[in-house]
């Protein structure tokens, strides 16, 4: 069944249904771009909302986020701000994958109906111009027939008149033959006309306007087989990012499932701790008898309790819960802060003093690494003139070497206050590639000498400490690979050589000084020259 056969005597409401399809388009069209406003403002009013509690760089409430409920918080707006963002994807997709590519269809195909109407007008208009030259052959065929047969009955009339001449009657006789042979003309003019308005009907009964028809059916059924995938993609846009946003939820779950409220009041005892002893019992004070001052009151000792700290008279009664206007006042009179955080409760001071002696080490190891390689560089340019000056090394080594004294010097001061604010009396090991097993340390001179130190200086003793059972350390997992570009002899101790077109595993990057360490496959590890190799690491 198709439109041509069932439906040839109805083309107006083929021409209303047509044109509503294409409304329908546009309608849902409108509809998805409204969808997708509401998505955008969605997505435009959760960032916001996440941006209006998401806590200030440096603010009191980022420095609360060690706190498992307050990082779950800031975690739950994490991936609300990424659950905004899926939300913005969806309206994109809408709009780019539903409303252009139907806005753009629907003007192909209005342009395609408007095609088909007119070739049907025109088909229209040619039949309409057949019957006309039909019907205005058909007048004058009648026209004529009348006038034949009155020019007819005229003359047998005159021939019948006995007053009538013989001229007259022969005229009589012209006449009603000329008209009869016009008529006769007529009538095949008119025959033919018939015929060929009858051929043109059926061709645009039979064949043109089937076939527009059928046109416009195969038109309509695309535009509702496009639409439905537009509905289709609907929800599919929808559907597609919400494995995404399934996974930002169980983000929020996950930072509910995260918090530990043991955990909290640990670190809130850890970080706020004062190692400060409770006030003992206020002494009865009897003037009448005169007040001694014991000669701990006016000592210059370590604080015993929070009055201590804050200069206050200690013969006062300690509050914990006071005004703010006397919280101000304490605010105020809070000791100058020094570079031993004597300034600090006994607890807080100890842990600053070795996250400061944790940081100190740090640096020292850097320094040391550094040292040790420009040690190496050093013996190459000796060994290998051609490759630099060992001269021109002598300021980077010397201060390097004041760098690695200040920093001993650094550590053994923040070392002595760590004991006299009570720790626990351990020693720091810094495990450093400069000291060898037996705890020699190879340093280099600032005029670039190289000198072997058996014996480290006793003061020096707590940066350097090892076990006694000295183990191996495991080879390092290689981070890449790299090409050798010319030959190197690897003469130099801690150097190895190379042949152009090696490939070797890189174990330790370049850090600055021009070398990089690598290991052949049979395990064999050293130095080489940056720039004698094309490096690529592993990602």
């Amino acid at each position: 069944m198709d439109w041509g056969t069932d439906l040839w005597d109805q083309y107006d409401i083929i021409d209303k249904h047509t044109q509503s399809g294409l409304d329908l388009v546009e309608k849902y069209v409108k509809f998805v771009k409204e969808r997708t406003e509401i998505e955008q403002n969605y997505a435009k009013q959760l960032r916001n909302l996440t941006k209006k509690y998401s806590p200030k760089r440096g603010s009191k409430e980022e420095q609360e986020c060690r706190f498992s409920n307050h990082q779950s918080f800031l975690d739950i707006l994490n991936e609300m701000n990424d659950y905004a963002g899926q939300r913005e994807l969806i309206a994109e997709n809408m709009m780019m994958n539903i409303c252009i590519e139907l806005t753009k269809y629907l003007q192909e195909l209005k342009q395609e109906r408007k095609s088909h109407l007119s070739e049907a007008k025109r088909a229209q208009q040619s039949l309409e111009s057949t019957y006309k030259q039909l019907d205005s052959s058909k007048k004058r065929f009648e026209r004529e027939w009348r006038e034949a047969e009155k020019a007819a009955q005229y003359a047998e009339k005159t021939d019948l008149d006995i007053n009538a001449t013989k001229a007259d009657v022969e005229k009589a006789k012209q006449q009603a033959h000329m008209r009869s042979h016009v008529a006769e003309e007529c009538k095949n003019d008119y025959a033919a006309q018939l015929q060929k308005y009858n051929k043109e009907q059926g061709q645009f009964y039979f064949t043109d306007m089937p076939l527009i028809f059928n046109r416009l059916q195969d038109m309509d059924e695309r535009r509702v087989k496009k639409l439905a995938q537009g509905y289709v993609l609907f929800s599919d846009t929808e559907k597609h990012v919400m494995p995404i946003i399934g996974k930002c939820l169980d983000g929020i779950t996950r930072a509910g499932n995260n918090v530990n409220e043991r955990n909290d009041s640990l670190a809130l005892i850890e970080q706020h701790k004062s190692g400060f002893e409770r006030p003992g019992d206020l002494e009865f004070e009897d003037y009448s008898q005169g007040i001694n001052r014991t000669s701990s009151e006016s000592s210059l000792g370590t604080p015993k309790g929070p009055l201590d700290l804050l200069g206050k008279n200690r013969s006062k009664p300690f509050w914990l819960f006071s005004k703010k206007s006397k919280r101000n006042t304490i605010e105020r009179n809070m000791p100058t802060v020094t570079e031993d955080f004597g300034h600090l409760p006994p607890e807080q001071r100890r842990k600053r003093l070795q996250q400061r002696l944790e940081e100190l080490a740090k640096e020292l190891q850097k320094e040391t690494d550094q040292s040790e390689a420009l040690g190496k560089m050093k013996d190459v340019y000796e060994k290998n003139p051609q490759m630099g000056d060992p001269a021109s090394l002598a300021p980077q080594i010397n201060q390097t070497t004041q760098n690695m004294e200040r920093l001993r010097g650094e550590l053994s001061k923040y070392e002595n206050w760590l004991a006299e604010a009570g720790g626990r009396g351990e020693t720091l090991r810094h495990s450093m590639q400069s000291f060898n097993n037996n705890g020699a340390h190879d340093t280099y001179s600032p005029d670039g000498a190289h000198s072997d130190e058996g014996t480290p200086d006793p003061s020096q003793a707590i940066y350097a400490e090892f076990d006694d059972d000295f183990e191996e350390e495991e080879l390092a997992a290689p981070i890449g690979q790299c090409t050798a570009l010319y030959n190197f002899p690897g003469s130099s101790e801690g150097t190895i050589s190379m042949q152009e077109g090696e490939v070797l595993s890189v174990v330790e990057e370049d850090k600055g000084d021009g070398w990089t360490r690598v290991r052949r496959s049979n395990g064999d590890e050293g130095y080489i020259p940056t720039s004698y190799v094309s490096i690529t690491l592993s990602k």
